[in-house]
């Protein structure tokens, strides 16, 4: 396994997150057990989990995936062995919601916090995470932005002072970003410069050969500031391992079992660009997925990419890609395959 600082002051953390979105949907309890063991034994010290999960969200299973982890925990006596991240929700717009009111404000926060902390079996989280923003911007599969006047929001002064009474009582021990634009992660950094209040550690956005959008704004933002990127969905909700071409729906697979939430990786294009990388992989010798897997990991403002599987055989796989170095001649064909077909499925 390979490593990175999380942030700047931020524990070291592998350069392969286990993502733990289908634990309680997907995957039972055991088998969310039987992941972590191996992922801990294969080097995985990094693990990513939300309030929300699993996915997609319903009332009668939130929380059932920290819950899965939490059981674990308590079983295995391995806190000190993991660097443990989870986030607090933004408004529900098209997700379940959780509380009532659910904005980046103290009694929101701390009662996510509470919850989350509970289920976890957990006295502190080694990373919290603003699991999206409470205003209005394109994230969740919009490139462009549209400005919306009036639109009120917690001031991030606010925010930031509310993660730092948690910090200063010993709950969590850094904070970071997920699926915001870099005009909020600027915005955040520069308060924390000036304030001296808690500086975002990281940020957690999709990435991937399917969805680069990251490299236009972000990318320099995570070098340059220390707030690398935990890329989520480097495997396109599995698409780029090319089980989905010519209208393959595997059972039990994703794209089988949830058709409207993928329907951005069923259009021509991802078709195309997906049979274009998934030729490149073979031609190789290469296995698809690992390929693109070790494309994001490669990646300098990339701290971790997050990886989920619902087999033990897909993780395994998955993990070792860390191991995988790209050749110029593959990485030239990647640069290609994108210039013919950029960002297919943001």
């Amino acid at each position: 396994m390979k490593y990175a600082p999380l942030g700047r002051t931020g524990p070291t953390v592998s350069r392969i997150c286990l993502g733990t979105m289908t634990w309680g949907e997907q995957n039972t309890e055991a088998e969310a057990h039987a992941q972590l063991d191996l992922a801990l034994d294969r080097g995985v010290n990094f693990i990513d989990t939300a309030e929300m999960y699993p996915t997609p969200p319903r009332p009668d299973t939130q929380g059932r995936t920290e819950s899965h982890i939490g059981k674990w925990l308590a079983a295995r006596r391995r806190r000190d062995d993991i660097v443990l991240a989870s986030k607090v929700s933004g408004p529900p717009g098209q997700m379940t919601p959780i509380r009532p009111d659910q904005r980046f404000d103290r009694r929101n926060i701390e009662a996510a916090l509470e919850a989350s902390l509970g289920r976890l079996n957990t006295d502190y989280l080694d990373l919290y995470q603003l699991h999206w923003p409470e205003r209005r911007t394109n994230f969740f599969g919009s490139l462009g932005y549209t400005h919306r006047d009036g639109e009120v929001f917690t001031p991030f002064e606010e925010v930031l002072g509310i993660l730092d009474d948690l910090i200063k009582a010993g709950k969590v021990r850094h904070v970071g970003l997920s699926n915001e634009s870099a005009w909020g992660a600027m915005s955040y950094l520069g308060l924390a410069e000036r304030t001296g209040l808690p500086r975002m550690a990281s940020i957690q956005n999709p990435y991937s050969l399917l969805n680069r959008s990251f490299e236009v704004g972000l990318a320099e933002v995570a070098i340059r500031e220390d707030c690398g990127l935990l890329a989520y969905s480097p495997l396109a909700m599995g698409t780029l391992s090319g089980k989905y071409l010519n209208g393959a729906r595997p059972p039990g697979a994703r794209a089988t079992l949830f058709p409207e939430r993928c329907k951005r990786y069923f259009g021509d294009r991802v078709a195309r660009s997906t049979e274009a990388y998934v030729a490149l992989a073979r031609d190789h010798g290469l296995d698809p997925a690992r390929m693109a897997i070790a494309f994001v990991a490669g990646q300098r403002f990339v701290t971790s990419a997050i990886i989920g599987a619902t087999s033990l055989d897909q993780l395994e796989s998955n993990i070792a890609s860390i191991d995988l170095t790209l050749s110029e001649e593959v990485l030239d064909g990647i640069e290609a395959i994108h210039d013919a077909f950029p960002y297919p499925a943001p």
